[in-house]
């Protein structure tokens, strides 16, 4: 299991433009939002992931690690699934706490701009991880493909459990709570296939959101695949 801690996440976003055509008051409100992240100390990047080896030969029900996930959209159209990269990562507790006490203060123009970077940063620390997942898979030479959540269409919302547990989640001080809710909330977790000659996905997870065509994440995300 791999863990990284404390790292600088705000540099990057630092230097991001907004996404689209912002308005001076967007940017306005976001460098303020950049400024009091760094200012008060509100972001405490981390991730952690595990390459686990599959236990049995790969089927709907992939077995590893002691648990099982039902995961049908992971298997291969080619090539051969030998394990799952299964990831998490945080911001901490510290942004959405001030985020609330902002909407609290009925500053909520603020407030949207600093749990906007939240989202930002997460997915920011998100590429980061399976950046170094995928030159850990590399390395060994194997190939890494697709990414699923708990709660897309391809894998179930109780499936959390079990993609935290794998992933080392409470190294890093995520738990789960009721209605399967990581704290912080602030966090995210990812599932994808890890083998031999895995071709590229023919799908995304964000196929089925009805936000797709406006999505920030997703443009910032096509913007990143462009320019690697």
């Amino acid at each position: 299991m791999a863990v990284a801690l404390g790292f600088d996440i705000l540099r990057q976003a630092q230097a991001a433009p907004l996404n689209g055509r912002p308005s001076p008051a967007r940017n306005r409100r976001r460098a303020q939002a950049l400024a009091m992240a760094r200012d008060e100390a509100l972001v405490n990047a981390a991730y952690s992931y595990h390459i686990v080896t599959l236990e049995a030969p790969p089927a709907p029900l992939l077995q590893a690690g002691g648990e099982s996930l039902e995961a049908p959209w992971l298997l291969p159209a080619s090539g051969q699934l030998t394990a799952l990269a299964c990831g998490v990562c945080t911001l901490g507790p510290a942004l959405e706490r001030r985020v609330s006490e902002l909407f609290a203060q009925r500053r909520a123009s603020l407030a949207m701009a600093l749990d906007e970077l939240g989202n930002e940063l997460l997915f920011d620390i998100s590429r980061r991880a399976q950046d170094r997942m995928q030159a850990e898979v590399g390395r060994s030479g194997l190939s890494m493909s697709g990414e699923l959540r708990a709660g897309d269409p391809g894998l179930a919302l109780e499936a959390q459990g079990a993609v935290l547990r794998l992933a080392g989640a409470d190294s890093i001080g995520i738990s789960l709570g009721a209605g399967f809710l990581m704290h912080p909330m602030k966090s995210t977790s990812m599932v994808l296939g890890v083998g031999m000659n895995l071709p590229a996905s023919s799908w995304s997870r964000c196929d089925t959101c009805n936000s797709r065509a406006r999505c920030g994440v997703r443009l910032r995300a096509l913007a990143s695949a462009e320019t690697a």
